[in-house]
């Protein structure tokens, strides 16, 4: 081999030398970007995990301050936070404690703080178990409405808020000498409610800043009056709600009076407890008939048309 051909053989060597110390650095070099990318993609999988947790424990801690209902439309990106309203068909429903005032006269603050925070959690528990959306505590207070951001129907909504007041005043019931034997108080402690059913406009009402979601309207004016009319431990509703629910629920007659705002005298009902449909309603359903007697209001007039009925129909099937 000349020395030329050496020379040239060496230079390629050393080209070859070179170019795997280059490939060499490159895959290194290839290596710890892949790393040090790895390592970002680490760091920022932990900080969203992080980010994720503080989202959910401000979600759970808004769950706090909202009603159920509301705060899954607003974290579903169903609901929207801007000033926002529609107009609905509603049941409104407002409660408060009766002699409430002069109970808190009674009882030092850390007591009655117990005291309503434990009403109010009983009455909430069942509220949200009928589906009512819960709008707002207003002091010993509770105002709440069926029929938005989920509506059964109308007429299913308003009964519904019936039994839910119904079964809100079995639970006092079922308290009593409770709050004595807790409390103190010398006496029971009873509630007054009010349903109306009518159109109301819901919605975000508020500013940019701060938005309260709510319902507005002479509905929800009504139904707060029928609340303050009310006696103790009764519920009372409105003609509106009256004229949905009848079928289901007994009633005391009627009577009428004034409220302040109304040129016109209001028709109210209230609702007898302790009477069932169950208990009062006889149904029954068949392809060909439906019956549907009430065992309250049947006189023996009634009685007497039914079985001339059926006398004539037995006749015709012989």
């Amino acid at each position: 081999m000349s020395e030329n051909q050496e020379d040239e053989e060496l230079k390629n060597l050393k080209r070859e030398v070179a170019k795997l110390k280059l490939e060499a650095n490159l895959r290194k070099s290839l290596a710890d970007q892949l790393a040090a990318q790895k390592k970002i993609a680490d760091e920022a999988k932990v900080q969203v995990e992080r980010k994720s947790k503080e989202v959910e424990a401000i979600s759970t801690k808004l769950s706090k301050y909202l009603s159920p209902q509301i705060h899954e439309q607003i974290f579903s990106g169903k609901q929207d936070a801007e000033v926002k309203s529609n107009r609905k068909k509603l049941t409104m429903f407002f409660s408060d404690i009766v002699g409430f005032t002069s109970i808190s006269d009674e009882l030092e603050s850390e007591e009655i703080t117990n005291l309503l925070n434990f009403y109010l959690n009983e009455m909430s528990d069942i509220a949200l178990e009928y589906g009512g959306t819960i709008d707002k505590y207003i002091g010993d207070g509770l105002m709440i409405f069926f029929g938005d951001p989920d509506t059964l129907g109308v007429e299913e909504d308003a009964k519904k808020c019936v039994e839910m007041a119904v079964s809100m005043q079995k639970k006092m019931n079922e308290l009593t000498g409770y709050w004595g034997k807790t409390f103190g108080l010398k006496k029971e402690l009873q509630v007054r409610m009010g349903i109306n059913t009518g159109f109301c406009t819901v919605g975000n009402f508020g500013s940019n800043d701060r938005l309260d979601y709510t319902a507005v309207g002479s509905a929800v004016n009504l139904a707060s009056r029928l609340e303050s009319a009310a006696t103790p431990g009764a519920i009372m509703v409105s003609e509106e709600t009256y004229l949905l629910v009848k079928q289901y629920f007994s009633f005391k007659d009627p009577k009428e009076i004034e409220i302040k705002g109304l040129l016109r005298k209001v028709k109210l009902y209230e609702l007898e407890i302790e009477t069932s449909v169950q208990d009062k309603i006889i149904r029954i359903h068949r392809s060909n008939f439906d019956i549907s007697i009430n065992r309250k209001s049947i006189t023996q007039e009634d009685l007497s048309e039914i079985k001339a009925l059926l006398s004539e129909l037995e006749v015709s099937l012989t």
